[in-house]
């Protein structure tokens, strides 16, 4: 069955930044039972089973499996996801009072708690692992621990906040993920219950969550940039008798220093960004020439590794000769090849430069609002969405152009081909993803003059913010 996107990507994606350990699952529902086998590697039930065991067999067994009502032990498991009614006895109260309630009475209050979607319109229902393309799924399964959900919910919430709530009716938990999803089209967490335990597999620290097919690339966009900003699985222990002060995230423990950096003066900190060949040094010219002060992080990038300084001694005492080139320098070249490859020495490599950086960072900084404590400065920074770094200035300039123009533009300044500047751009957060976060865009796929005209608005608007909030300082 032809998919309309690659889930391969994404999936691998996940799969690292979560650390799974089981497959996640594409889940599809049809109206006719014949769809089932216009997918791939398709395999139809010989004995009757739950749909937990199914679940298991794609997730832990990397089958594709598919069934209609008549593939299902009794009427519980497809009465849920809408191939069938129950039976009297089980609308009565009577099939919970068995084992799971007190009474017949509180039985049928359970069995009306339990989600079912409607029935008549699904007819079948098909399972596979979402990383071959087997289908495009309606929703999809994600097996996980607690720490590996919670980072999950973060990621979910991280863009479009809201308050996520989940269900447990107890006994039948596939009511709670895979039900409660279709019918509220909102991501589902439930706990295993002991049915897909004993006969799923379920393991003690697994829970499962149901998430629309539509919303796993916002699932791994919130992944990503939790992870760049150090939230990541597996969740490092900060020692419970310990000052962990130092391992809070900035939101915690960086106000002393944000509150430094952005000053108790008249100081505007404008933080400019984009993507490569966007035009942040044009724009940035434009801005110098109309009274900012520049701050470039890529200029101090190359100042704090020169030969010497503390943050080259490290990283050829953990590189290597091989990072040096023949006159003394870094070989850049080479060093690049190597950590583009391998993120964890890319991480390495980042440790070593970013607090150099910073410092040198803070001291231009104090420096030029020693002299000047009204001075507007932008601070350039080409990766300051992926360093998570935007929070430190009072403002956000995105310089903004459209995909394609960003690669004709890379490919004629660099003079490398399509291939090698589709590799470089997509190492970067996507513009549109970026603007996103600015207060103010710049456009610059127009000619010079018209960009000049929207640096020369945005101007007038930093004068003016700046005037009003020495307004406001001086106020009785």
């Amino acid at each position: 069955m032809p998919t309309e996107k690659n889930w391969e990507p994404l999936i691998r994606r996940m799969e690292l930044l979560l650390r799974l350990k089981s497959f996640p699952v594409a889940f599809k529902l049809f109206e006719e039972i014949d769809q089932l086998s216009d997918i791939p590697f398709m395999r139809r039930m010989t004995e009757k089973k739950t749909l937990c065991q199914m679940v298991t067999l794609v997730r832990n067994f990397d089958w594709t499996v598919g069934a209609d009502v008549d593939d299902f032990i009794g009427a519980m498991c497809p009465s849920i996801i809408g191939l069938c009614d129950i039976p009297r006895e089980m609308k009565d109260g009577t099939f919970r009072s068995i084992v799971w309630v007190r009474t017949k009475e509180e039985g049928a209050r359970y069995e009306a708690a339990v989600t079912r979607l409607p029935l008549g319109r699904y007819k079948a229902v098909a399972l596979a692992p979402l990383v071959y393309n087997p289908f495009d799924p309606d929703i999809v399964l994600i097996y996980a621990n607690p720490a590996q959900m919670i980072l999950l919910i973060n990621a979910l919430q991280f863009e479009d906040y809201e308050v996520m709530q989940f269900f447990c009716v107890g006994e039948s938990s596939c009511s709670d993920a895979i039900a409660r999803c279709y019918s509220t089209g909102k991501p589902s967490l439930t706990i295993p219950c002991y049915g897909e335990r004993r006969y799923g597999h379920a393991q003690d620290e697994d829970m499962v969550m149901a998430i629309p097919a539509a919303m796993m690339k916002k699932a791994l966009r919130g992944l990503e940039a939790l992870y760049r900003r150090g939230i990541r699985y597996p969740i490092s222990y900060a020692g419970a008798e310990q000052d962990v002060s130092a391992a809070f995230p900035g939101a915690y423990g960086g106000v002393e220093q944000l509150q430094a950096i952005r000053g108790s003066d008249n100081r505007l900190l404008l933080g400019v960004t984009g993507t490569i060949a966007s035009g942040k040094t044009t724009v940035a010219d434009m801005l110098t020439q109309k009274g900012a002060y520049l701050i470039d992080f890529d200029l101090i990038a190359r100042q704090v590794v020169e030969p010497g300084q503390t943050a080259y001694n490290q990283i050829v005492e953990f590189f290597g000769k091989q990072v040096v080139a023949d006159d003394g320098n870094l070989d850049r070249q080479a060093l690049s090849d190597i950590v583009f490859r391998d993120l964890v020495k890319r991480k390495k490599l980042e440790g070593f430069t970013h607090p150099q950086i910073a410092l040198e960072f803070i001291r231009q900084l104090q420096e030029i609002t020693a002299e000047d404590p009204d001075a507007i400065v932008q601070v350039v920074i080409p990766l300051m969405i992926e360093l998570n770094l935007q929070y430190m200035f009072h403002k956000l300039l995105v310089v903004s152009i459209p995909q394609e123009e960003l690669s004709r533009r890379l490919m004629a300044r660099d003079r490398i081909d399509e291939a090698e500047a589709h590799r470089i751009i997509s190492s970067q957060i996507p513009i549109d993803e970026k603007v996103g976060y600015a207060d103010y865009v710049v456009d610059n796929s127009g000619s010079l003059a018209e960009t000049q005209t929207q640096v020369d608005a945005l101007w007038e608007t930093l004068e003016e913010i700046r005037r009003q909030g020495a307004q406001d300082k001086t106020a009785p």
